[in-house]
């Protein structure tokens, strides 16, 4: 191959990385040639002894064939052409192999090289075909790259275990990573031209996670990476895999790998979009999406699960001279003998409580949740004085603790003070000892911080020393002290915000560069990095400075990494726990990790059902009109019927519980009641174009940036109304039906806002119960109106509270209830 041209608005431009054609044939004699390779040295040491949830998958990480350096590598240029319309055949014979590969334009994208590698062995062994080196990019002076889910970043990283292990940059050895977190099987680069190159894996090649009726998430079938096995900057795809399946071959015996080139004068984001959308059609993904019920009933049934004693397992402790409440913690935590209490959602917690008038969350729950919260600041005057004490408390022993170790994390009294107790006081402005408690956190925070904007990730609680120091604090940490500025009106604090602002964008978000919040992972990257989207957006909206919103724009195009666009979802029957499922029905695809890469859970788990990010996408569309936003939202939220327990309406954490519910952690249900909200009312916004809108509160601890809301009433087409939320207040037939209540006491009037959740127009019948208006068991409906985008009323001359409903597809209709 001699040059490489991108035709780019009517001009070609040749692409500035040296051109090669080589091709590549890993081989190894036997299963004992395979283990010869050795992997690495350095790192061995890492994780420390008490990570136990990571220790072996990092092991697998540093094998020989993961670090790309089992069997032997056979490079090689085609000795034969054969030329046909459209195609071009190379052909190569070899001591070992027979080998021809077939290339031609895909006549539907014609930025996209096709190409299917044909192999017959000649000799018995472990065979594994690389993709052909198309060209050589400079490893000191690209733009961007990225295996999707794994790793990104703007430059080479020489520190191994960043790179790598969190994903900081590009290993700068050539390691060869599973499909199994690769939310996006497009491994590319983008050059200082804006040019891109991708090499994607055509659908079907990539392991299946719930071949027939187990889970298979770690079937080994495509290798990725962005160095190929010479350590030449060039994306590559490996199939099969030495070792795993399909990959041993007799005498004469075959094996076909078939994948396409994507070059484009775009950027990494718009080619990782087109292999999601085009190649693997995600863009298609909601027409298979069936529901069985709306979100809407799921947040009524989770109404009843989590006021419910036993089923919540609500617990009330005393601690020095109060009672404190909270849900049982059954995972692991530091210290704990399962005797660990924690709660999850605090807006949550008090927005279900105002919309639903529920008398025992008002007297029995919030009260000792919030002496939870005042429990949990520290209150000696030391070093840790004002900070969070830890996210759990210990019913044996009465203490609180961290996670993963006797530490404290700057972040920590971010998320467990500042974030909770802002959306307390959203509700109760007047709580003069939560403003204290926050004012206390506030300084804590300011005087934690260095003079460049950053923190430490974590101060050991013995020493008062900092710990970690082999990872930056690149998480949001800045946004506790723009929380300050909103409740407390302190410059000092938006000026600090800002600040670590900055260097968060400048460390991370420019870099590609994050760690997460789950000690239990060691910081493995996570849902923190969507939560400084909303951190930054939120930024914007007080600061009025661009670059936080392109900041925010920029962190929630590395997100979209965290979500599966893989494999197509199909009508396939499966078998779940000896029930028929259809694929589409379990798909992964649409799902977002808790974390993936190198340690996280993902690589065991698959995604996490809590879709925390998916009201974040939703003002993520309407900023930039980018349908990836939407469609992914829209495809987390939709027909997940399959993971949610019946009974409560509590769905699964991790995708492989399939429909287990909560399980070991009750407090999730609050969470999962904070993101359908967040979810349903920024979908309200969004398709009323701003006509109907809520007030959003502060983010949420510690699983992503849903809001929350109804501390303050909002506008239906101009007439101001408090969210209400009463079961039985509305019943709708179909349940693609999605509602929203809202309420003008002084007017005597009820808004109905109705949304159709499919692709579908629907007909259905609503039925209405004025009496089930918190507050208004006495009501009846006297006048029925419809409202339009313009505000005009037509009166519906049924009124029986019976009605039928026409919705377009994607459509919001608003019925209004004089009463």
């Amino acid at each position: 191959m001699n040059k490489i041209s991108v035709l780019n608005k009517g001009a070609w431009m040749e692409l500035s990385a040296k051109p090669s054609g080589e091709f590549s044939v890993l081989y190894a004699a036997d299963s004992l040639a395979l283990k010869e390779g050795k992997g690495i040295e350095k790192g061995s040491d890492f994780p420390e002894s008490i990570y136990r949830y990571i220790i072996p998958i990092w092991k697998q990480a540093i094998s020989a064939v993961q670090m790309n350096k089992a069997g032997k590598a056979i490079d090689f240029y085609p000795d034969r052409k054969k030329e046909s319309p459209h195609k071009l055949t190379f052909q190569k014979e070899h001591g070992l192999f027979s080998l021809s590969s077939s290339w031609e334009f895909d006549a539907q994208h014609p930025n996209d090289l096709k190409v299917t590698v044909k192999l017959k062995a000649k000799q018995a062994g472990y065979y594994s075909i690389a993709s052909p080196e198309l060209a050589l990019f400079d490893k000191n002076n690209f733009k961007w790259a990225t295996v999707p889910g794994v790793f990104q970043g703007n430059q080479l990283n020489a520190n191994f275990i960043n790179a790598y292990a969190y994903g900081q940059g590009i290993p700068d050895v050539p390691v060869m990573v599973r499909e199994r977190t690769a939310s996006t099987l497009s491994p590319l680069i983008q050059n200082k031209q804006n040019i891109s190159l991708a090499v994607i894996p055509e659908p079907g090649t990539g392991r299946d996670p719930w071949a027939f009726d187990a889970k298979t998430q770690g079937n080994w079938n495509v290798g990725l990476s962005v160095l190929n096995r010479k350590g030449n900057m060039m994306p590559t795809v490996y199939h099969p895999v030495l070792g795993q399946e399909n990959s041993y071959l007799a005498k004469n015996d075959s094996v076909s790998f078939s994948f396409r080139y994507t070059i484009m004068a775009e950027d990494w984001f718009e080619v990782m979009k087109h292999a999601a959308n085009d190649v693997y059609k995600f863009k298609e993904i909601l027409t298979l999406k069936k529901t069985a019920t709306s979100l809407t009933d799921r947040v009524l049934r989770m109404a009843n699960y989590v006021t419910d004693d036993s089923l919540s397992m609500w617990q009330v402790s005393p601690y020095k001279n109060m009672d404190i409440g909270a849900q049982k913690y059954l995972g692991g935590v530091y210290g704990s003998q399962k005797d660990a209490i924690k709660n999850s959602d605090y807006g949550a917690m008090w927005m279900l409580a105002k919309l639903t008038g529920n008398q025992k969350l008002i007297k029995n729950r919030l009260p000792y949740a919030r002496n939870f919260k005042i429990a949990q600041q520290h209150s000696a005057k030391d070093f840790f004085y004002g900070a969070s004490e830890g996210q759990y408390f210990l019913q044996n022993t009465k203490q609180f603790t961290e996670e993963w170790g006797p530490y404290t994390e700057p972040i920590g009294s971010t998320y467990y003070l500042m974030m909770d107790i802002g959306n307390m006081l959203l509700f109760n402005p007047d709580d003069a000892t939560l403003r204290e408690e926050l004012k206390l956190a506030a300084e804590k925070l300011l005087s934690w911080m260095k003079p460049d904007g950053s923190w430490e990730v974590a101060y050991d609680n013995k020493t008062n020393e900092a710990m970690f120091k082999d990872i930056l604090d690149l998480r949001p940490t800045f946004y506790g002290l723009f929380i300050a500025y909103k409740l407390l009106g302190e410059q000092k604090y938006l000026s600090a915000a800002k600040k670590g602002a900055d260097w968060y964008i400048e460390q991370a978000i420019n870099k590609g560069s994050f760690i997460g919040v789950c000690g239990d992972t060691r910081f493995a990257p996570d849902f923190a990095t969507a939560q400084s989207v909303q951190a930054l957006l939120d930024l914007y909206d007080v600061a009025k400075d661009l670059k936080y919103q392109n900041a925010a724009i920029a962190a929630a195009k590395i997100y979209t990494a965290s979500v599966y666009t893989h494999p197509i979802p199909s009508s396939n029957e499966k078998l779940v726990n000896g029930i028929k499922r259809a694929d589409w029905e379990i798909s992964q695809a649409g799902l977002s990790f808790e974390h993936g890469g190198i340690l996280g859970s993902a690589n065991h788990h698959g995604p996490i059902l809590l879709a925390s990010h998916a009201g974040m996408f939703l003002r993520m569309f309407s900023i930039t009109k980018d349908s990836l936003f939407l469609t992914m939202s829209r495809a987390a939220a939709w027909g997940r019927d399959a993971f949610v327990d019946q009974k409560t309406g509590v769905a699964s954490y991790y995708w492989d519980a399939m429909d287990k519910g909560a399980g070991p952690f009750p407090h999730h249900a609050w969470w999962q009641i904070g993101w359908i909200m967040d979810y349903l009312l920024s979908e309200v916004k969004l398709r009323s174009e701003g006509q109907i809108s809520f007030p959003g509160g502060f983010i949420t601890p510690k699983v992503g940036p849903h809001q929350t809301y109804g501390f303050a009433p909002g506008k239906v087409y101009g007439t101001t109304a408090s969210l209400i939320l009463g079961e039985g207040l509305v019943k709708a037939e179909s349940p693609y039906v999605e509602y929203v209540t809202a309420l003008n006491a002084d007017q005597r009037k009820c808004f109905v806002v109705l949304m159709n959740n499919s692709e579908q127009q629907l007909k259905t019948k609503i039925q209405l119960n004025p009496q089930k208006i918190p507050g208004q068991s006495q009501a009846q409906s006297k006048e029925l109106a419809f409202i339009d985008a313009n505000g005009k009323r037509t009166l519906v001359s049924n009124n029986s509270n019976s009605l039928n409903i026409e919705l377009a597809p994607f459509g919001l209709k608003v019925i209004e209830v004089c009463y």
